[in-house]
């Protein structure tokens, strides 16, 4: 009878051995499905049309451009897309990460801050003459291409500012509202009702309302609709726009980091911002996206900024305003953080790999690049700058002014 029973129990080893391996097997594939699908989501620019005379990389911290694309191509045209099969550029800023790993600061670049385009590449491999005095996001439309052209408003930032851009991300109107959607929405402060007319000066009428004034959670298309809208709220500027864009980005980032880094969080959201970008080939793989992702786990939100590039009012055009620019950018290229820390410590690469050695960047070769300025010590940016930083922890409602 003793031997009778020890069958069973093999039986039920063997069993559960047989589950056990099946389950570990279904987590492998399915890990297997999510990189093979998360990959396939990324769409890689031609890095070809870079410029061959660019600034040379920093050992302090690391430049990513992030520029958001109005094009009409798939769901875009759904979501208020512009005009025609051009892309275009609708806002873009330059996200610095410093090389503690812990402070990073996104300056915002008005889009009709009118700037030099250096020579940049067309789809038919041609390559245009230098363009001065233009609007900055008519690059993103050199060579007339629905997706638009992200290596020529990399070339054209990288002129503006003497630094590298290290890496290029793209994301288009539908991925936005995604992303919006997939951390559960995100809460904003409107100061003024806000009606269909104001989101489109061009239909005729004042329209149903859409945001009313006061604390809201807005994602999808009304997350679109609230970072896009210009008419009605503040001045009807795009500066006033870019400080909404801000407070949304704040907002964003605080959302995500209170929900924590679970799959079940992070992976809607992944897929949502796979599918949307356009990204350089230094991020054209899950690994590479994962690596940058992780270089700013260790960020607070109180350490992440939001700057506007110094700028005035040129007819209804924007100008940088100098030496406050030049300044700014001289600050980012040693290392020091909107408050005047040194937040360098040797400098880090996204992935964490030390880069010793890399030279400071000069201007790129035969460009109009910003006058040499000695690296800025702590206290001396414009008091419009420092002033004007807001934080990731800031509350959208502190100040209902913007927009």
């Amino acid at each position: 009878m003793t031997g009778r029973r020890r069958k069973p129990r093999r039986g039920r080893i063997r069993v559960v051995t047989v589950v056990v391996v099946s389950f570990v097997v279904l987590l492998t594939a399915g890990a297997g499905w999510v990189y093979l699908k998360l990959n396939g989501n990324i769409s890689v620019f031609d890095a070809d049309g870079l410029s061959k005379n660019r600034p040379r990389a920093s050992a302090a911290g690391q430049n990513v451009l992030v520029i958001g694309s109005d094009s009409r191509s798939g769901d875009n045209r759904s979501l208020g897309g512009g005009e025609g099969d051009v892309g275009r550029s609708d806002t873009a800023f330059l996200l610095h990460v410093y090389g503690d790993g812990e402070h990073a600061v996104a300056v915002s670049i008005p889009r009709d801050t009118l700037v030099d385009i250096p020579p940049c590449r067309n789809p038919d491999g041609s390559w245009t003459e230098e363009q001065r005095h233009v609007m900055f996001n008519s690059a993103f439309s050199v060579g007339e291409s629905p997706k638009g052209n992200p290596a020529c408003t990399q070339n054209t930032v990288e002129r503006l500012t003497g630094l590298r851009v290290d890496h290029t991300v793209v994301v288009d109107f539908a991925g936005f509202a995604a992303m919006a959607s997939a951390v559960g929405g995100v809460e904003v402060c409107v100061p003024a009702d806000v009606h269909q007319g104001d989101l489109d000066p061009h239909r005729g009428s004042r329209g149903d309302l859409i945001f009313a004034k006061g604390r809201q959670t807005v994602s999808g298309r009304k997350a679109l609709d609230y970072v896009r809208v210009r008419h009605g709220l503040g001045d009807g500027s795009d500066i006033g726009r870019i400080r909404r864009q801000q407070a949304f980005l704040s907002a964003m980032v605080g959302k995500v980091r209170s929900q924590g880094f679970s799959p079940t969080t992070l992976l809607p959201l992944a897929d949502a911002a796979t599918k949307s970008m356009t990204v350089d080939p230094g991020l054209g793989s899950v690994d590479k996206m994962l690596s940058f992702a992780m270089s700013l786990k260790d960020i607070a939100p109180h350490d992440m900024k939001f700057v506007t590039l110094p700028w005035r009012y040129d007819g209804n055009r924007v100008a940088v305003v100098q030496p406050d620019a030049d300044a700014l950018w001289a600050a980012l290229r040693a290392d020091r953080t909107v408050d005047g820390k040194n937040a360098g410590k040797g400098g880090t690469a996204l992935g964490g790999t030390a880069r010793a050695g890399a030279p400071s960047p000069p201007a790129a070769l035969g460009s109009a690049a910003p006058s040499p300025v000695t690296p800025t010590p702590p206290g001396t940016l414009s008091s419009d700058v420092v002033s004007g930083a807001r934080s990731a922890d800031d509350d959208p409602c502190a100040n209902l002014s913007y927009g």
